[in-house]
């Protein structure tokens, strides 16, 4: 059983609390082979897949042959647009193109699991009481990270829902991001070095990652 260290709203430490196994074990063989091959899909995903060229046929220029076959001395040309020459069409150049590749499901939310007992491991997750901010305060944000993970690296701030106050409240401190616990992925959790749950957020995560 993996623990974390629970901490109040004000960053005081309140012990530690069992991570629920369904959430923080996994049972896998490879379990390097899997993360990679769900972040690199993942990440593959995230293509636009936008980029595009002009061939000899699109850019603009007249069709006539600049001068005649044989006689000049020059090389062989045919028209302005073609790849040779300068403001001609691109040969082979990239065209869009669906770089999407589905994941299935079992295999993302095991990665999922992987990456979090890692975390888990590594002693990389902490629990704090859920925050109820009135307003933006980024003075209070910034206090209480100081007092739950003093170190330096990315950190991630999981919520149960999307509370505007508490988003802004962490948006302008560098290294530090936020995001819905229902929404969780393996690629957010491996790219961030600590992950800080509130105590909603562990139980929502819990109830939609349990299968």
């Amino acid at each position: 059983m993996l623990e974390a260290i629970k901490y109040s709203t004000t960053g005081e430490s309140l012990g530690k609390i069992e991570l629920p196994e369904t959430l923080f074990t996994h049972e896998a063989k490879n379990p390097e082979a899997v993360l990679y091959e769900v972040i690199t899909l993942y990440m593959a995903n995230q293509r636009q897949g936008t980029s595009s060229t002009k061939g000899r046929s699109e850019v603009k220029g007249s069709s006539r042959k600049l001068f005649r076959q044989k006689g000049t001395g020059n090389a062989r040309m045919g028209n302005v647009r073609t790849p040779v020459r300068v403001g001609g069409g691109n040969a082979f150049g990239p065209k869009p193109k669906d770089w999407f590749r589905p994941i299935p499901k079992k295999k993302k939310r095991l990665a999922l699991k992987i990456a979090l007992s890692e975390k888990a491991k590594a002693g990389n997750v902490f629990v704090i009481e859920d925050l109820n901010y009135d307003k933006p305060n980024t003075k209070m944000a910034i206090s209480l990270l100081e007092k739950v993970v003093p170190e330096r690296g990315n950190k991630l701030v999981l919520m149960n829902d999307s509370n505007s106050n508490i988003i802004k409240s962490f948006s302008n401190i560098m290294y530090v991001s936020t995001d819905r616990a229902d929404s969780l992925y393996a690629y957010e959790v491996m790219k961030a070095k600590y992950l800080i749950f509130t105590e909603s957020a562990l139980k929502r995560a819990e109830e939609v990652f349990n299968g």
